[in-house]
Formats: C-alpha cells, structure tokens, sequence
C-alpha cells in the first residue's frame, strides 16, 4: 500500500513541481502509511491516508482553510493536528495551475525554515 502512495506522489510531483525550484533537491521517501517530498531534506508534502498536506506559513493555511476548503491535518483519529499543515480539497488537487502554485509555496517555506 505504501508503495502506492509514493508512486502516486511522484506522478503527481511530476505534472505539478515547479521549473523554479531546479536548485532544490526534492525526493520523495516512505512516510508512515504514505508517502512525503522533502525538500532539501526537510519535509513538506505528505500523501497518506488523510490526503494530500501541505506545509505551509500561517497565512497560507488561513486562506486555505477558511476560502477553499481545506482541513488541519490530521493523521489518525485522536491524534494531534499536524499545526502547520493543511490537507488540500480534491478542487486544488484537480486544477494543476492552482496545485503547482500551493506546492511551490509548501517547498519555498520547507527551504526556508
């Protein structure tokens, strides 16, 4: 199963990772029961069972939550929230212009950290 998860991470990285981050070395590893990206070494994209999370700053996640959709992540019941991520709507994840940009937000803040 969490083969799956990573394959479909790297597809997905594939259509909507940005030109802009050529100086970043992204990979995609086995993440709990899914799959992350981690840019330059730091972790800010996972594909797990609650979706697809984006670690992004606090007025990122604002406006996702509140304008488009998404929800805190979570992993599993009872767990605590993951604060600075948020799990992307199935709208975002559909439309590759808006995907490609919140992605390239996740990993300029994962660098930058």
């Amino acid at each position: 199963m969490v083969k799956a998860y990573v394959e479909e991470l790297a597809e997905l990285m594939k259509q909507a990772a940005s030109e802009q981050h050529r100086d970043v070395r992204l990979e995609i590893k086995h993440f709990f029961s899914g799959a992350a990206v981690y840019a330059n070494g730091a972790i800010c994209i996972t594909l797990t069972p609650a979706g697809l999370a984006l670690k992004l700053p606090e007025e990122h996640r604002t406006t996702l939550l509140q304008k488009h959709g998404a929800t805190p992540l979570r992993y599993f019941p009872k767990a605590p929230l993951k604060k600075e991520y948020v799990v992307l709507p199935a709208s975002i994840i559909d439309d590759r212009k808006a995907l490609r940009s919140w992605i390239a937000e996740s990993i300029d803040y994962a660098v930058r950290a």
